[in-house]
C-alpha cells in the first residue's frame, strides 16, 4: 500500500478532495499548488505516489513528470486532466506516467486506480527481489568448485562477461551450461535486461524459426496472431541458445544471417528489424565432428566459437564432488527438517568421490535429493545412495552396477544391463539424449522415462 502521496493541483477543491480520499485510505497525503512546490517537496522527502494535474500555471504536469523521473525513476506518477486535455494526459502516459484520471471523477475511480497501481508496485518489488536473488545465485563466487579446472573456467567468465563477443559453451549434459550462461549475463552490462533461454533440441523443427524470429498474423495456418519471437524478446540482453547442435541445417543459415546482420525478419514479414543481443550458445555435441559429417555448418561454427569455453565433467573436478554434495545437502535439508542438520557418513563420502558421475552435477543433485528423502537419521549412509553409486570396484568407477555371479534373477540382471547400456550411450553422446535414444533404439520419451526410473 502507498504510505505517502503528493497531490499537485492549482485547484484548492481538487487538492482537498484527493487529500480526503487518500487519508481515509490510510495514506499520508500532502498537497501543493504548483509543480515548482512539488519539486521542492520531492527533494526534501521521498513519496510513494504523485498525483498531478496536466495544466497548471508555470511548469505544467508533463515537464514535472519528466523532472520527477529524472530525480526518482521508480516513482509512481498519475496525471489528471479535464476532458479537453486528455491528449496531453495520454502523452504523459507515453512519457512514463502510470495512468491518468479524467476530471471530473468519482472517489471510487480513484480508489480503483490506486489499487491497480499498488498491485503493479507490489509485483515490481517482487520482481526486483527475485532478480537480486537470481543474480546472487549466478554470481561466479556462488558457483561451487574450488578445483583448478573450475577456477580456470571462472577466470574466463570474468574476462569475457563485459564484452559482446559470442560465446560457445561446450560440455556434457549436466555440467551446468545454462548456469554459466546466466552468470555471463549477470556479470555483463546487460544484467538488468532480459536473459532469454531457448532449447533448440526441444522445439519441433517446423516451429523453431517462428519461435526464434517471430511471425506475422496469417503467415501460416495456425498464425492467428502476430508473435514477437524470442530474439526480439531478448533485445538489449542475452539470447542463450542451448543444444545448438540440434538446430536443423535450414535454420542454421538463418541464424548465421541473424548473427552477422544483427536483425530479424519474422516469418511472413518483408521488413527486417534491428536487434541488439549478446548470443551465448551451448552444446553437448562435438561440433567439429558434426562439421566434418556435414550436419553443422562450418561458417556458423566459427561465428559461434568466437570465444569457446569447455566446462569440465564432474569426474575431472576432484573434490568438487564432495563440495557440491555438501552444498546440495545444505540446500535440500529443508525437505526433512525433523532430522536436524544432515551430513554424509565417511562411507557415503567415499562412494560419492569414487563414482564417475556420467550425468555430472545434475545427477549428483538428484542423488543427494533422493538420499535426503530416504534418510532415517541425521547422517546419510552409503545405503541411502542408489545402487550404481555405492557399487564396489569397477561398477562404481565405470558408472554401472556390478552384478553378483550368484544372482540368477533375469529381472535384476536385465535392469542392470539396461541401466549400464543407457549410461554408456549417454557417455558416448556427451549426454545428448536424442542421439542416445537412437543408439539404444528407444523412443525419446521411453529414454526419458528410464533415465528417471534409474535416477540417472
Amino acid at each position: 500500500m502507498f504510505r505517502s502521496a503528493l497531490i499537485v493541483d492549482d485547484e484548492p477543491s481538487m487538492r482537498h478532495l484527493l487529500s480526503v480520499i487518500l487519508t481515509d485510505r490510510g495514506c499520508e497525503a500532502r498537497a501543493v499548488a504548483s509543480a515548482e512546490d512539488a519539486l521542492r517537496e520531492v527533494a526534501a522527502r521521498e513519496y510513494d505516489l504523485v498525483l498531478t494535474d496536466v495544466r497548471m500555471p508555470g511548469m505544467d504536469g508533463l515537464a514535472l513528470l519528466r523532472e520527477l523521473h529524472r530525480l526518482q525513476p521508480d516513482l509512481t506518477v498519475v496525471v489528471m486532466s479535464a476532458y479537453g486535455a486528455q491528449e496531453a494526459a495520454i502523452e504523459a502516459v507515453k512519457a512514463g506516467a502510470y495512468d491518468f484520471l479524467s476530471k471530473p471523477f468519482r472517489p471510487d475511480e480513484v480508489l480503483l486506480l490506486l489499487g491497480k497501481a499498488e498491485e503493479r508496485e507490489r509485483l515490481a518489488r517482487e520482481n526486483r527481489r527475485l532478480r537480486t536473488e537470481l543474480a546472487a545465485e549466478y554470481r561466479p563466487e556462488s558457483i561451487v568448485g574450488p578445483s583448478a579446472a573450475m577456477q580456470d573456467v571462472l577466470r574466463q567468465l570474468r574476462k569475457v562477461a563485459p564484452q559482446k563477443s559470442t560465446v560457445l559453451l561446450e560440455g556434457e549434459s549436466g555440467t551446468g551450461k545454462e548456469l554459466f550462461a546466466r552468470a555471463l549475463h549477470d556479470l555483463s552490462p546487460r544484467a538488468a535486461l532480459p536473459f532469454v533461454a531457448v532449447n533448440c533440441g526441444a522445439i519441433p523443427g517446423e516451429l523453431i524459426e517462428s519461435e526464434l524470429f517471430g511471425h506475422a498474423r496469417g503467415a501460416f495456418t495456425d498464425a492467428v496472431r502476430a508473435k514477437k519471437g524470442l530474439a526480439l524478446e531478448a533485445d538489449g540482453g542475452t539470447l542463450f541458445l542451448d543444444e545448438i547442435g540440434e538446430l536443423p541445417l535450414g535454420l542454421q543459415v538463418k541464424l548465421l544471417r541473424f548473427l552477422q546482420e544483427e536483425e530479424v525478419r519474422p516469418v511472413g514479414e518483408a521488413r527486417a528489424r534491428k536487434v541488439d543481443v549478446r548470443v551465448v550458445a551451448a552444446t553437448g555435441r562435438d561440433l567439429r565432428r558434426a562439421v566434418e559429417e556435414g550436419s553443422f555448418r562450418e561458417d556458423l561454427f566459427y561465428r559461434l566459437n568466437v570465444i569457446g569455453v569447455r566446462l569440465p565433467p564432474l569426474r575431472e573436478r576432484g573434490d568438487d564432488v564432495l563440495e557440491l554434495a555438501d552444498h546440495f545437502l545444505a540446500r535440500l535439508g529443508g525437505l526433512r527438517p525433523e532430522l536436524g542438520r544432515l551430513s554424509f557418513s565417511p562411507e557415503a563420502r567415499a562412494a560419492l568421490r569414487a563414482y564417475r558421475w556420467p550425468g555430472n552435477v545434475r545427477e549428483l543433485e538428484h542423488v543427494v535429493e533422493r538420499a535426503v528423502v530416504l534418510a532415517e537419521g541425521a547422517q546419510i549412509g552409503e545405503d541411502d545412495l542408489p545402487g550404481a553409486v555405492r557399487a564396489p570396484g569397477p561398477g562404481a568407477r565405470g558408472g554401472g552396477a556390478a552384478e553378483s555371479p550368484d544372482d540368477l534373477s533375469i529381472k535384476r540382471g536385465t535392469r542392470a544391463l539396461e541401466e549400464r547400456l543407457i549410461r554408456a550411450a549417454l557417455e558416448r553422446t556427451g549426454g545428448n539424449r536424442t542421439r542416445a535414444a537412437e543408439l539404444l533404439e528407444l523412443s525419446y520419451r521411453a529414454l526419458l522415462y528410464k533415465i528417471k526410473e534409474y535416477g540417472l
